[in-house]
C-alpha cells in the first residue's frame, strides 16, 4: 500500500501538535485561549502585596503568564487561570470593597449580569449590577449580599478582551 509522503508528514505534524497541546493541558499550561473557563480573582492590598503573592505562588509552581493592567486594575494572570490583582480605590468603592471575584464568560455580559442579579433577588438577596468599574472593557459585575466580600463578573471570551502582555520566563 502506497501512502504519499506529504500525507505522512501532515499526519505526523497533527499528531505531534495534539500530543504537545495535551501535555500542556495536563500540566495546567494550556497555550491556547480555548476553552475559556472564566476566572477566579483575588485582590491584594497593594501593588507590593500583589508582587509578593505572585512571587509566593511562583515559588509553589503557579507562574505568572500575563499582565493585563488597566487604569482601574493591575492584573497578573497565572498559568492556571487564577488572577491576582490590585484594584484602584475607585474600583474597590464601586464593588463594595470586594476582595475576590468569580469571573464567568458570556456573549452579553450586561444581560447576563442583569439576569444573575434578578435571579439572586428572586431568592431573597440584594443584588445590583455595576458596569463602570473598567470603562471600555466588556465586563459587568454583580454585587450581592449572597456572597459577602466577593462579586461575580461576566465578561466576553478572552479573545474579545485587550491582548494581555506576556511575562518573560
Amino acid at each position: 500500500m502506497f501512502i504519499p509522503l506529504w500525507l505522512l508528514i501532515t499526519l505526523a505534524v497533527i499528531v505531534i501538535t495534539v500530543f504537545g497541546w495535551t501535555v500542556q493541558v495536563v500540566m495546567g499550561r494550556n497555550p491556547f485561549p480555548f476553552p475559556d473557563p472564566g476566572s477566579r480573582i483575588f485582590s491584594a492590598a497593594s501593588p507590593e502585596a500583589k508582587a509578593a503573592v505572585v512571587a509566593l505562588l511562583e515559588k509553589h509552581g503557579i507562574k505568572e503568564r500575563f499582565r493585563a493592567d488597566s487604569e482601574a486594575v493591575l492584573r497578573s494572570i497565572m498559568w492556571d487561570g487564577t488572577i491576582i490583582n490590585t484594584p484602584s480605590p475607585g474600583a474597590l468603592e464601586k464593588l463594595d470593597a470586594a476582595s475576590s471575584c468569580i469571573g464567568l464568560v458570556s456573549g452579553d455580559p450586561e444581560a447576563s449580569a442583569r439576569e444573575a442579579a434578578a435571579f439572586l433577588v428572586s431568592r431573597g438577596f440584594a443584588a445590583r449590577v455595576v458596569l463602570d468599574v473598567e470603562p471600555g472593557l466588556p465586563i459587568a459585575f454583580v454585587v450581592t449580599d449572597a456572597f459577602p466580600g466577593t462579586v461575580i463578573n461576566f465578561r466576553k471570551h478572552m479573545i474579545h478582551l485587550p491582548r494581555p502582555q506576556p511575562v518573560p520566563g
